[in-house]
């Protein structure tokens, strides 16, 4: 099969390396001149247009920013579904909302194209390791089709249910995981107030029974004040916006995370966007 991968970011480049280490019939393409090491694979071309990319794809994976690029990509007359083969399968990796799941699907089966939203937990270092998570909305025949590719690139494969289902539980998963760092944060810079040692601090409270086991990895950077960015604060502002939005077409409050989407969008707002997320600390510490 012939497999096509659109967008090399943070995420992106990763997972298409491993495609390429596993000697798939890999074609890449990046919105912006970008260079991508083949690892001394002939198999492995790169395009200077989606059109290239997926015209002969049986397979194409995108893994985008936001779902207005996603749409940018695939949708109207010069998008991607426009140059897909019928029958082949799109896999959107990209974090968006389900709503935006169920567009996508109905864009793509207007030119019988299948689909499967199969957004992933994990960040950069999981992506370089292929331990990814892929959480998976669609049909099980058609994740079966593809699910050796999927290893590749990452550990663990969960089906969540039906189109929309694997937006759905990626958005539960960040919206968790970007108040954690809030609460984290927020305990750290107490602690420090009340004149416990900051070292204490960030080498006993991540391996409390209350504290996720992400946070080891992230005292560190707090320690070391190395925001190098592993999941950036902007994309993580991003989520919780679509999980807002998704929010209210639901009727559904969403008391702490919207409290939270409203500390990381003044942190994108001074300047920590392209930053790790854990630089929420570094802006609650500045603002305390």
């Amino acid at each position: 099969m012939k497999v096509a991968f659109i967008g090399l970011g943070i995420m992106g480049g990763n997972m298409a390396a491993h495609l390429a280490k596993n000697n798939v019939n890999l074609t890449v393409y990046n919105r912006t001149p970008k260079h991508f090491e083949t690892f001394g694979n002939p198999n492995v071309t790169t395009v200077n247009s989606v059109e290239n990319a997926v015209k002969d794809a049986d397979v194409v994976f995108s893994m985008l920013s936001t779902p207005q690029v996603v749409e940018a990509v695939f949708f109207g007359s010069n998008g991607a579904l426009n140059s897909m083969k019928e029958n082949a399968i799109w896999v959107d990796c990209s974090t968006v909302n389900p709503s935006f799941s169920m567009q996508a699907f109905e864009e793509a089966k207007k030119h019988k194209i299948r689909f499967l939203d199969a957004p992933v937990s994990g960040s950069k270092i999981p992506a370089e390791n292929a331990e990814l998570i892929f959480l998976i909305g669609g049909e099980a025949e058609t994740l079966n089709e593809i699910e050796t590719y999927l290893n590749f690139m990452g550990n663990k494969v969960l089906h969540i249910g039906e189109i929309g289902k694997g937006a759905s539980f990626k958005m539960l998963v960040n919206m968790m995981l970007a108040q954690s760092m809030v609460v984290f944060s927020e305990a750290i810079l107490f602690g420090e107030k009340m004149g416990i040692s900051k070292d204490f601090l960030l080498n006993t409270v991540p391996n409390l029974i209350v504290s996720p086991p992400f946070t080891k990895g992230k005292a560190e950077a707090i320690r070391n004040e190395n925001y190098e960015v592993q999941f950036p604060l902007e994309w993580m502002h991003k989520d919780l916006h679509l999980a807002a939005l998704t929010a209210y077409e639901m009727n559904q409050p969403l008391y702490m995370a919207n409290l939270a989407k409203e500390l990381y969008a003044s942190a994108n707002k001074n300047g920590m966007g392209r930053a790790d997320m854990s630089a929420i600390y570094k802006y609650l510490e500045e603002i305390k």
